[in-house]
């Protein structure tokens, strides 16, 4: 499953491990009391803050956490019902269970969605939550009214994985295993940090990473079977996409596979622009919203 954008940049990361030896606000958005929401025992952790008809849930990506988006809940509580969680596995959320896959979290979505009740709902999916939030669409079609992805869906080109792809995506993974904290931090510093990334979100970034349960983690990237194509056009659904311009956003693929979408684009920022330009991300999301 692509959960991380330019997946055979894992490869690179490798080599490289190798080589080295290895508006302004008018109202003070109001937080709600937290009720406990739990998925079949698993605690979920979330923020629920201001009111109104539309609800935006953010997702976030690999090895984070909901404060990542704390700029957006500052930014968008006083007009959205905006709701933040952590995904079972990360952040404050639980660990206590076995499987880790794309259907997994978005049942944890769908339970968050059912649990408060929301209604016209807009995921907002961080890097590998993009294909959470696709199937999170597919399990509540009624409340779910937008899907806008975060730095994901670069490199989609609607085609089925080869055997040689499946390969080198089963051998990073392996590396991954053995060595994490080397292959993660080469990853993050090759891949996903772009010049302009300020010194203290790299360190936060990387001691979110570094810290994570490994297993967790590697679990979460290691179901590759997540039929992209299907699932987005099984949406029925337009997709919009706030991405980061530090590499390539590859557009065809939606073009020939008939999936319609929209692409915003970020400049001079990496993977993580809700937090490098906080200030521009959230004007990109709200004509997203508008759209929607």
């Amino acid at each position: 499953m692509k959960k991380l954008p330019a997946l055979f940049s894992l490869a690179a990361a490798i080599c490289l491990w190798y080589a080295c030896v290895q508006h302004p606000q008018s109202k003070k958005a109001i937080a709600k009391p937290v009720a406990k929401i739990s998925n079949h025992g698993v605690n979920i952790s979330y923020t629920d803050t201001g009111k109104g008809d539309t609800a935006l849930l953010f997702v976030h990506g690999w090895c984070i956490n909901k404060t990542y988006f704390s700029e957006q809940v500052k930014h968008f509580g006083n007009k959205y019902r905006v709701v933040t969680m952590d995904l079972p596995g990360y952040g404050q959320s639980g660990k206590n269970r076995n499987s880790w896959t794309v259907n997994d979290f978005a049942g944890d979505v769908t339970t968050v969605i059912n649990a408060l009740n929301l209604k016209n709902v807009i995921l907002i999916g961080h890097s590998m939550a993009g294909e959470i939030i696709v199937q999170a669409k597919l399990n509540a079609p009624q409340q779910v009214i937008g899907l806008i992805g975060i730095d994901n869906f670069k490199g989609f080109d609607g085609k089925p994985e080869t055997a040689k792809s499946k390969a080198d995506y089963a051998a990073a993974i392996a590396m991954l295993k053995k060595h994490f904290k080397a292959m993660a931090t080469a990853y993050f510093n090759q891949d996903l940090f772009y010049k302009t990334t300020d010194t203290a979100i790299r360190k936060r970034i990387l001691n979110d990473v570094l810290n994570a349960d490994s297993s967790i983690a590697i679990a979460s990237m290691e179901d590759n079977s997540f039929n992209t194509t299907a699932k987005l056009k099984a949406s029925k659904i337009k997709l919009h996409l706030i991405n980061s311009d530090y590499t390539p956003n590859d557009t065809i693929g939606f073009i020939k596979a008939g999936i319609p979408y929209q692409l915003l684009q970020i400049h001079a920022t990496g993977h993580f622009p809700m937090i490098e330009k906080p200030t521009e991300f959230n004007q990109l999301l709200q004509q997203a919203i508008n759209q929607i």
